[in-house]
């Protein structure tokens, strides 16, 4: 008897030109990505992740990617105060602090970081989490984060198919004019918004998910079923956190060995293993810091770690 449905693995684009150590990586989009991004740096893959925080909807995807690309300069009159602190309505409350400088400062070098990396960017990942987006009454803009501000000052609008389609050729048009020969991966956080209610997030699901396969079928942009393999493949909650709506370690961990093997380099494989081992023994808990099992051990890893900066250019 079988109990779950499997993903079919020719179901799953590859890309042309696979991830490995000499490519670099831009992520941007909902906690999905973060997930993601983890993988990543935990085998040193040369990487970049959210650049203006987490971002739940395109349009705040879409605003992100213009501040980068037209490397705007944020000011004090584009905070918001609220709750004795600074905010910036188009980034994620990691920005906020009770000293607006530090605030503008932030944003202002991740912008620059960002436009410097995007021009050398090889694979740039989109995670969309939610069509759901607040437009702010008094500056009549989408934003990313609303930071408790009450909601009174803002308007609730379920983005259309056809508006989550012109912010994505925006967002792409955006990545390209900086660097054509970027690759694109789109995917769809499996991550359920049940705020919004069980009805509106699957209304929501399904406009991200039309959109997006609405513009696929281009030159340079993919997608990975990250939704599928967690929705349909890992159809339990037993692959849920407790709050039951975020994939736990178990599914991340089997959605990532989908990603590894159709978007990374099976070459780099080996590779990946030493990178693993060291990060093995890094997390090792000492008993005795002073025997000679344990100094000899020390060693071997520093030796294993200066190899791979030699031959890889892998820093830890």
């Amino acid at each position: 008897m079988t109990f779950r449905t499997i993903l079919n693995q020719n179901e799953i684009q590859k890309s042309i030109k696979q991830i490995d150590y000499q490519s670099k990586i831009c992520l941007i989009g909902s906690c999905f990505v973060e997930n993601i991004g983890k993988k990543l740096s935990y085998y040193k893959l040369n990487h970049l992740i959210n650049p203006h925080g987490i971002l739940f909807n395109p349009k705040a995807i879409e605003k992100a990617l213009t501040d980068i690309v037209e490397q705007r300069v944020y000011t004090k009159s584009d905070l918001v105060f609220e709750n004795e602190q600074w905010h910036s309505l188009q980034h994620h409350s990691d920005f906020s602090n009770t000293d607006s400088s530090i605030v503008l400062k932030d944003i202002n070098t991740r912008i620059l970081q960002t436009k410097d990396y995007l021009k050398n960017t090889s694979h740039f990942i989109i995670t969309l989490g939610t069509a759901w987006a607040y437009r702010h009454i008094a500056t009549d803009q989408f934003v990313a984060n609303c930071h408790k501000i009450p909601q009174k000052n803002f308007d609730k609008h379920l983005l259309s198919i056809s508006e989550i389609t012109d912010s994505l050729k925006n967002s792409i048009k955006l990545i390209h004019k900086v660097n054509p020969s970027t690759q694109i991966v789109l995917t769809l956080s499996p991550v359920r918004h049940l705020k919004d209610g069980m009805l509106a997030n699957s209304q929501s699901k399904a406009h991200l998910l039309t959109a997006i396969y609405k513009v696929i079928n281009n030159p340079n942009i993919y997608y990975f079923p990250s939704y599928e393999i967690q929705m349909d493949d890992l159809r339990d909650y037993r692959f849920y956190t407790s709050d039951l709506l975020h994939p736990n370690k178990t599914a991340i961990d089997y959605i990532w060995n989908f990603f590894k093997e159709h978007w990374i380099d099976s070459a780099v494989f080996p590779i990946m293993k030493q990178v693993a081992q060291i990060q093995k023994g890094l997390l090792h808990k000492v008993f005795n810091p002073d025997s000679k099992q344990h100094k000899v051990f020390l060693k071997n890893l520093e030796q294993q770690q200066k190899t791979l900066l030699k031959s890889h250019q892998i820093k830890f």
